[in-house]
């Protein structure tokens, strides 16, 4: 028996029913960025046109939308003044954009111990009050679950 949900227009369908825009390439809803990202991660005369609208960020690693409006308009991840590590399949592939840890840096470091002390490391220095995440994270959000996530995939990788 098939599902009439199986198919990705069903799925695009889903996201919207939630109420929250969805990426209009992807058809997946982002995160919500605020003005002082968009200003820092795009390059010069990219910005204008989206902070007068909602604005989303878009994780799906495949899209080519960086951000995109309440009102459709998208971003290209070219248009990003610095690599965005969740849509990059090359190294350097950042991960955390205050502290500058890639995730060549974590497949090494896990290559080398077994294990990584990078979201420790990234941890203190939250604590320490050191980050500005919200604003150099082209999602506009801390780094740690992107880097615990990298950790536990160069963990697996590693036990293969």
């Amino acid at each position: 028996m098939s599902s009439c949900c199986s198919g990705e227009s069903c799925a695009i369908a889903r996201t919207r029913a939630s109420g929250e825009k969805a990426c209009p390439r992807c058809g997946e809803v982002g995160r919500v960025v605020g003005d002082e990202t968009i200003q820092t991660i795009l390059k010069p005369g990219h910005a204008e046109g989206l902070l007068a609208v909602e604005r989303r960020f878009c994780k799906t690693a495949g899209c080519s939308v960086l951000y995109y409006g309440a009102d459709g308009r998208v971003v290209e991840k070219e248009a990003a003044s610095v690599r965005v590590g969740v849509k990059e399949t090359d190294d350097p592939a950042p991960l955390c954009y205050c502290f500058g840890f890639s995730r060549a840096d974590v497949r090494r470091q896990v290559a080398e111990r077994g294990d990584s002390d990078i979201p420790a490391r990234i941890t203190a220095e939250v604590r320490a009050g050191r980050c500005s995440c919200e604003v150099t994270n082209p999602s506009g959000t801390c780094c740690l679950g992107d880097v615990n996530e990298a950790v536990a995939e160069a963990v697996k990788a590693l036990s293969r």
